[in-house]
Parts: structure tokens; sequence; C-alpha cells
């Protein structure tokens, strides 16, 4: 197996599932309640470390019982935290989630300690000594955090670490076309479409596209939700077929897509098979209710790629 450095987001997620979103100045009955760890980092590191790699991770949470639930996950996954950070004065990162019957999400997010992840405490050995780096685009979007993503983006390219970026709305609509620039050497790119056309500002995936590989990426992997994912390179654009599920909520989906992803590239498979492995893991939990709560081993993963081949292929 494969050793990772993940930067991104632990957070606590307070869910709430509705029959409708309320007006502006109105109020929702909840029909259920939970609050569960989150965040793009956590749960990308999650998902690595039940997959069998090691995993250091490269995070910032406030001190509290809001830091513990946050990291729960993290620490019974096994994922090393001796690089997480804690900040005395800004609490943990939170997110609360609107859920409605069509499993769709509305998010409002507290960046908190996130947004204070110290580069002074970067060790460039810590990045060196693994074999990837995956990062979500959020820790690019500004603060303390953003020099720390920046400099170990740069260790990994120098040291050439495969490199995996997942991109995320809020930083794209942050930073829109500043993030290209930042990404542009990235191994792997991975967003939903409608990251894809924000970034570009293109009406079409395929002209978007086009824009992408005329500023030098050229490795993209768009998650396309219920029609599964899209692999772009300069050779090939194919559609990578979904599993079909019955999704409860989506939390989480994307970025079990992406560890999963990640999982396949360094075990040596190829593009289709590992955005296979992604979409099987993104289906998988949005059959759970928040967004590490899906636990799944690398065999049964893989048991599940070949029953979807075998599906498709009867």
């Amino acid at each position: 197996m494969s050793k990772f450095f993940v930067i991104g987001d632990v957070t606590v997620d307070q869910t709430y599932f509705v029959d409708a979103l309320p007006e502006s100045g109105g109020e929702a009955s909840a029909t259920r309640a939970i609050m569960e760890p989150g965040g793009a980092g956590g749960t990308i590191a999650t998902v690595l470390a039940r997959l069998g790699n090691q995993v250091l991770l490269a995070a910032r949470v406030g001190n509290g019982p809001f830091a513990e639930l946050a990291l729960s996950r993290v620490r019974e996954a096994g994922v090393d935290t001796g690089l997480v950070q804690i900040d005395r004065e800004v609490q943990t990162s939170s997110v609360t989630l609107l859920i409605t019957p069509d499993a769709q999400r509305t998010m409002i997010s507290a960046g908190g300690a996130s947004r204070r992840l110290n580069a002074a405490e970067l060790v460039a050995s810590d990045v060196t000594d693994c074999d990837a780096l995956i990062m979500s685009a959020y820790s690019l979007i500004g603060g303390w955090q953003r020099e720390y993503a920046l400099r170990a983006l740069e260790l990994a390219k120098r040291a050439r670490l495969t490199t995996f970026i997942d991109m995320a709305s809020g930083a794209v609509n942050a930073l829109k076309d500043r993030l290209i620039n930042l990404v542009r050497d990235v191994d792997y790119l991975l967003m939903n479409q409608r990251e894809l056309v924000t970034l570009t500002g293109e009406s079409s995936i395929s002209d978007a596209v086009v824009g992408l590989a005329a500023r030098g990426i050229k490795r993209v992997i768009v998650k396309v939700g219920e029609l599964g994912s899209i692999v772009i390179t300069p050779e090939l654009t194919e559609l990578v077929e979904a599993w079909p599920v019955k999704s409860v909520d989506s939390t989480g989906a994307g970025d079990y897509y992406t560890a999963a992803f990640a999982h396949g590239i360094m075990q040596g498979y190829d593009l289709h098979y590992a955005a296979r492995m992604g979409n099987v893991a993104g289906a998988l939990n949005a059959t759970f209710v928040g967004a590490q709560t899906c636990i799944f081993d690398a065999a049964t993963l893989q048991a599940h790629v070949q029953q979807m081949m075998n599906a498709q292929h009867a």
C-alpha cells in the first residue's frame, strides 16, 4: 500500500433532514437531526486508511469536545494525527447541512480553526517521505492554511510525489480563474460538473475541457453524479458508468470518490478502473447518512467493482 500526505479540513457536520428549505426569515422543522465528523480532509484520510494505506493528516482543530468528535473516525481508522494542530483561540470548523428528500444538500460552513493551519510547523520530510499528496482545494482559499498548502504542494512536486487536488465549490467561487494557476502542474485534478463550468466559464463539458488543456492541465476527472464520472486526458475522454443506488445522503460522496480513485492510481490501476473504484465508493457512501459512516476495506471495494463490471457486461 501507499503512504499519503493529506491536507484539508476536519469538521463537525450538523445535519438536518427537512421536507423543504425555509423561505428567508422563515422556519423549518427537521424530521431527523444528527451530528457527525466530516470535512474533506478528514473524510479522504479516513477512507484511505480504511483501504489499508498509511495516511498522515495535516489539519487544525479547536480545543474542546468538537475537536474530539471531528477526529473520532479519523483516529478509529488509524490515520496518523501527529501533524494535527490544536488552536486555543478558534473553534473547530463546522458545517450545517440541510438535506431535502431528493438528497440534495444546502450547506453553511464555518472555516474556524482549519484556516489557521500554521505553515511554520510544516517539516519538509513529512511530505517528501510520502508517495502521494492529496489536497482539498478549500485549503487554497486563504489564511495560514493557504501558505501551508502551497508550500507542501511545492515540496511534493520537487520530490516527485503523485499529486491529487480535489476541487471544491467554495474554492472555485472564491478564487475563480486564479485557482487554475495554482493547480496547473498537479497530476490529477478532480471536480464535479458545476465546479468545472464555474472554473472555466464555459457552458459545456467539452469546451471546458479544451480550455483546461490549453492552460496545461492534462488529467481531469469530472464527477457527474448519477451518470458516473468522466476521465479526461490528452489521449481520451471517456464516461465511466455509475453504480446505481438509492441515495439517502450525498454528504462525503465526492470525498469517498477521491480517496478510492487515488488509492486505485497508487495501486497501479489504469484511469478507467480507478474511476470505477471512485464511482463505487461514492455510491456506497451515499447509501448511508453522514460523511464518514460507510465503512469498507480494499477487498470489499474491489468485489463491488467486479460485481458492477459483471452486471454491466451481462
